[in-house]
């Protein structure tokens, strides 16, 4: 089957599926914002759909830049190997809470809200991320001083700041707006690696009962002001078991989406633990949706500059195995670093030496790009 047969027949299969999919039915895939908008519920619920057919592809960052360009109006080096916008577009708030013009990626946000509405309207999904700085210090997310979580709380040192911060990220989100005036769906994936040791809201800085406290007045505060486009994403870095996932799990009515980022830091044909250890964190999340009705997603992961020339059809797609993941997104094509003098990528680019490996990646029928999902229409019955 040619992969726009694949995708034409999933297609119909699901809106025979809908036609007759009952009220009383959404009770198993509900939203933990009861008042979520129309098309955030409806893309919500195509994801979970469409998961069981295949993966939707992302990219942080796609369209701002890539190796060697900046602000090209259309480019992006996924793009420019494929043909093809990846399906998933990946952004980041960082900057908003010091009133910055440009988030810490030096991405300016007027620029973002406009990336944002055209991948949008090709049919494309939009996730956020939000490095904010520490509340307690004023430094950025990736300083660990002790009490920082403690201190955005109610009743903290630094909460009435942090509203602060909460209500500019509000304020941009409420922003985002498609050509009829509708907010954007967005998967928000607030917190995230927080089973790691280096943003102040990781596992180190808190205890389960804090985090769990901050994540839940985050939702409750950003609802009281009025934002109900926001699909909740739950993330991890490594767990190594049911209990460590949960751990400082805030409750199935407070998340929407279980999820974990991993990246590759070995030469995968010498070592297979990369590979490994995805299945066996797929392998305890899946249990954990299928009790919960709940979606997985790969938030993030990539294998710097990479060097493999079949890391795609022959790592990443081994990592995912079987699971019904909704979509995988890999980091942002920085480009060359200065400072750290080596290449900062992680899709590949014209001349890349896995280019060839990623169009056959891209062929795959349950591998899912920008044209793929504008054909299922995810915002639609």
């Amino acid at each position: 089957m040619t992969k726009t047969n694949y995708i034409l027949s999933f297609f119909l299969a699901f809106s025979t599926f809908y036609s007759s999919y009952s009220q009383s039915s959404n009770t198993k895939l509900s939203l933990s914002d009861k008042k979520a908008t129309k098309n955030t519920v409806l893309l919500y619920q195509n994801l979970s759909k469409t998961a069981q057919k295949g993966i939707l592809f992302g990219h942080q960052d796609d369209l701002a830049y890539g190796v060697n360009w900046k602000y090209e109006e259309g480019r992006s080096d996924v793009k420019d190997v494929v043909g093809d916008y990846p399906a998933v577009y990946g952004w980041d708030l960082g900057g908003l809470e010091n009133k910055s013009d440009k988030n810490l990626d030096g991405v300016p946000f007027d620029k973002m809200r406009q990336y944002i509405i055209d991948g949008h309207d090709r049919g494309g999904i939009i996730t956020i991320s939000w490095h904010c700085n520490n509340p307690l210090t004023g430094k950025d997310a990736w300083d660990t001083t002790p009490k920082s979580l403690a201190s955005a709380l109610p009743g903290g040192l630094s909460h009435e700041k942090y509203k602060s911060w909460l209500d500019e990220a509000a304020k941009y989100i409420l922003t985002l707006k498609d050509k009829k005036g509708n907010l954007i769906p967005l998967l928000y994936r607030p917190y995230h690696e927080l089973t790691g040791t280096w943003f102040w809201w990781c596992k180190n800085n808190g205890s389960p009962e804090e985090f769990k406290k901050l994540w839940k007045f985050t939702i409750e505060y950003f609802q009281k002001k009025g934002v109900h486009n926001l699909i909740y994403v739950y993330n991890t870095a490594d767990f190594k078991s049911r209990e460590d996932f949960l751990e400082y799990y805030p409750g199935s009515e407070y998340a929407d989406v279980l999820s974990f980022d991993k990246y590759i830091y070995n030469d995968p044909l010498k070592d297979n633990s990369f590979v490994e250890n995805c299945q066996r964190q797929f392998g305890i999340i899946d249990q954990i949706t299928k009790e919960q009705n709940k979606i997985i997603a790969f938030a993030e992961t990539g294998y710097e500059a990479i060097p493999y020339d079949k890391w795609w059809t022959d790592t990443l797609l081994k990592a995912m195995g079987p699971y019904k993941i909704s979509y995988v997104l890999v980091w942002r094509n920085h480009g060359w670093q200065e400072k750290e003098q080596k290449m900062h990528y992680y899709a590949p680019f014209k001349g890349q030496v896995s280019e060839k490996d990623f169009v056959k990646f891209y062929n795959l029928d349950n591998i899912l790009f920008e044209k793929d999902a504008a054909k299922i229409n995810l915002y639609k019955n």
